[in-house]
């Protein structure tokens, strides 16, 4: 049985901090109030001129390395998450992080499943451990750069997001004594809705470069949001009845940090009298799209909060419609 530890994480957050304030002067059906009472967000980061996914993936990568104990020389493989690339479609991040950190014998690539890319990517990676010549690290990095695909204008969907990125590196476990492992993951989809979450810009057969909303996320809020509630109450439900766990034996819970109404939701539906369990720290950071959930991982990692042996349930929803979790044992 292959079995995995997350060795480090690391993250990166832009400076530039937007409050509710500062939106609100140029959202004239907005205010502080309003926007933090139908998303529980105060502020949102924001990239500078000179940031990217790969320069703010790279800063997040370097720390989750360093927290490690692992040089660069050392990967075995990097993937990457994003919804927001450098280029479109080429190069992809994953291999101009390759380059910059010097990791000249990892294999590079991108993977993404919109908010779910992290979700889904550690599970991949662990299944590369299943060969039985493959015992590097390896590295992943959930990087987003979403305030550059909202439109401004469009207070119902702009008062979401963020930019930031994440990163974990991950190992086998070759302690037999040692509990860290990924235990089970969740990954489904809900094709039939995708429309509910859009970005256009691809390579369709209109003319997306003169398309009015190319390149501008488009979301039926309602239906998102319906949907997200649904997919954690879901995720969390499967994941613990599969594995025998109680909510007792759960050390925490971390969703995907999109709305912070969406996941009290959540919890109330799951029976959860309070929301203790529950890591949330989408007042500071918003929606970083799949950025989220490693930036809280390693927020919970460096003040402590996480422990060896720690039980823990990832929750996750993202366009497309993608869905899904994890079961970790930290």
């Amino acid at each position: 049985m292959t079995r995995i530890r997350i060795a480090g994480t690391g993250s990166f957050l832009p400076e530039r901090i937007v409050t509710n304030d500062e939106l609100a002067q140029r959202l004239p059906k907005t205010s502080d109030e309003w926007i933090y009472g139908h998303t529980g967000i105060k502020s949102r980061r924001v990239a500078g001129p000179n940031e990217s996914a790969s320069s703010m993936g790279l800063i997040a990568a370097q720390r989750a390395l360093e927290n490690a104990g692992i040089a660069p020389e050392d990967l075995g493989m990097i993937i990457v998450s994003t919804a927001t690339p450098d280029y479109a479609p080429t190069p992809l991040v994953s291999c101009i992080l390759q380059d910059k950190l010097g990791a000249t014998g990892a294999a590079a690539f991108d993977m993404s499943a919109a908010c779910c890319g992290f979700i889904y990517n550690l599970e991949i990676a662990k299944n590369f451990y299943y060969k039985p010549d493959f015992r590097k690290p390896i590295l992943l990095v959930a990087t987003e750069v979403m305030t550059r695909k909202v439109d401004w204008n469009d207070y119902k969907t702009c008062i979401l997001f963020g930019d930031g990125a994440g990163a974990v590196v991950i190992e086998p476990n070759e302690d037999a004594a040692a509990p860290s492992d990924l235990v089970d993951t969740i990954m489904r989809a809900d094709g039939a809705r995708g429309e509910f979450l859009l970005l256009e810009g691809g390579c369709r057969s209109y003319d997306s470069l003169n398309h009015p909303k190319a390149h501008v996320l488009q979301m039926a809020g309602t239906q998102v949001f319906t949907f997200a509630i649904k997919a954690i109450e879901e995720v969390v439900q499967d994941l613990t009845k599969r594995n025998d766990l109680t909510y007792d034996q759960i050390a925490r819970i971390v969703p995907h940090q999109a709305n912070f109404r969406i996941i009290e939701s959540a919890a109330k539906r799951l029976g959860f009298e309070d929301l203790d369990k529950f890591y949330i720290n989408v007042d500071s950071v918003a929606n970083t799209a799949s950025a989220s959930i490693p930036i809280a991982l390693d927020e919970m990692n460096r003040s402590g909060e996480l422990k060896r042996g720690d039980k823990i349930l990832i929750a996750g929803f993202g366009a497309g419609l993608t869905y899904g979790g994890n079961y970790l044992i930290w």
